[in-house]
């Protein structure tokens, strides 16, 4: 294992070194596309013990990003309407899986402007939008919550989605609409790489996890939609959300003897506005959650339909430190039926759930060097998580984290409790060209 680091650590180094007069060079042709990207290499040491395939590191890899945008001019249509090419690609060796190699687009996208008021993008790409720092109400599109846990980049916290976004523009409105033909759901634990409460089994489960994940029929059936109307008044952003889909975390029971779940069918309808308050930003968030499969709430087999409300407020305190408060507040509603239906065996939810998060960053050495604190808090589930981390550029294009992952809880089916024995040490050196 010790052997195994020192020949990455060596090989990376090398590579480093080289890759200035490298990678400079990626053009393809006199005035052809031009590559930008990074190498990285990562390692993370576990602090617990579970039961997962390794029992020293849970994120041992090295990885290549390739990206490179273009604007076709061989056209006459695509220069009109100002089209633009963007691809952005993962090429991965990841030593926990024995050196497995991947490669995955996380963009692949055309870019058009039919009209001066119309914005389109067809392809492959992320899509994002709410207010919430590291809590989402109305982005309802696909997350990685492996790569959250594990302490790859925040950029893979958000997984890419074949789709299409139009924008509209005018004077008193802008929409935003999202059409995601194909369901694409979260990344969460399957006891491989990280241990997790399966209900199943009773309790915490890693590698002997057998549950199944059902996804939705591949057809324009479940295909997904989303809309955001948004402007500002004055110095205020505020928006309406318009969600119909599925959840995208397993948040039904198709089958208890055959441990099957599945993702049921959710519209979500909310609101936001962010903008100066109280000497920084504050926001606010809120949204109505329908289980379309269980909107009485009196089947115990699917999720019931909730309330979902954020508060924010962030300040930026001088000598480059800042402070981010956040506090959002969740409730099952139709909770009596979904008492009434419960069997004896069953975990029960509690009605009201408080989450609080605390962020602290700081900047030191010219803004080279910067700290930052993140910690999650349920007074309610009495669980938590903390995520410190520091960055240092060595120079300007290599940079150096350290961080580490440490959630904890007294239950070991809350949301942070499940994840006790995930704690871990990383490292990550980057270097982008």
């Amino acid at each position: 294992m010790v052997k195994s680091i020192k020949i990455l650590t060596i090989v990376v180094l090398i590579g480093l070194s080289a890759a200035g007069n490298v990678f400079a060079a990626l053009q393809i042709g006199q005035n052809g596309l031009k590559l930008n990207g990074f190498i990285e290499g990562d390692f993370g040491f576990k602090l617990g013990n579970d039961i997962t395939k390794r029992d020293e590191f849970n994120f041992f890899e090295q990885r290549l990003q390739l990206k490179t945008k273009a604007y076709p001019e061989w056209n006459q249509l695509l220069e009109k309407w100002m089209a633009s090419f963007e691809a952005k690609a993962d090429f991965t060796l990841d030593e926990y899986y024995n050196a497995r190699t991947s490669a995955d687009f996380r963009v692949c996208s055309l870019g058009l402007v039919p009209a001066d008021w119309l914005d389109l993008k067809i392809g492959r790409q992320v899509f994002t939008w709410g207010t919430g720092d590291y809590l989402f109400i109305n982005d309802l599109f696909p997350k990685d919550y492996v790569s959250f846990y594990i302490g790859r980049e925040d950029e893979y916290l958000k997984k890419p989605n074949d789709g299409i976004k139009a924008s509209l523009y005018t004077d008193n409105l802008n929409a935003d609409f999202v059409f995601i033909p194909v369901f694409e759901p979260n990344t969460v634990f399957n006891g491989q790489r990280l241990s997790f409460f399966d209900p199943f089994q009773g309790g915490i489960a890693g590698t002997n996890s057998d549950r199944h994940l059902i996804g939705p029929p591949k057809n324009l059936e479940n295909a997904e939609y989303a809309f955001r109307f948004y402007r500002n008044f004055e110095s205020y952003e505020t928006a309406v959300y318009i969600f119909r889909g599925h959840y995208t975390s397993p948040r039904g029971y198709l089958s208890e003897m055959d441990r099957q779940l599945f993702y049921p069918r959710l519209d979500v309808y909310g609101m936001s506005i962010r903008g100066p308050g109280f000497g920084g930003i504050v926001n606010a968030e809120t949204g109505y959650y329908n289980s379309r499969q269980d909107e009485a709430g009196d089947n115990r087999l699917i999720e019931n339909p909730a309330f979902k409300l954020l508060f924010g407020y962030s300040k930026n305190l001088g000598n480059d430190l800042s402070l981010g408060f956040q506090y959002l507040f969740e409730q099952i509603l139709e909770y009596d039926n979904y008492s009434k239906a419960l069997l004896s065996a069953d975990y029960v939810w509690d009605q009201y759930r408080h989450l609080n998060t605390l962020r602290i960053t700081k900047l030191y050495k010219n803004q080279t060097l910067r700290a930052n604190l993140f910690i999650f808090f349920s007074p309610s589930d009495l669980d938590g998580y903390v995520r410190p981390s520091i960055d240092y550029d060595i120079s300007d294009a290599l940079k150096l984290t350290l961080g580490a992952n440490l959630p904890w809880g007294e239950d070991v089916y809350t949301e942070f409790g499940q994840t006790e024995h995930n704690k871990s040490i990383y490292t990550r050196i980057r270097y982008s060209f």
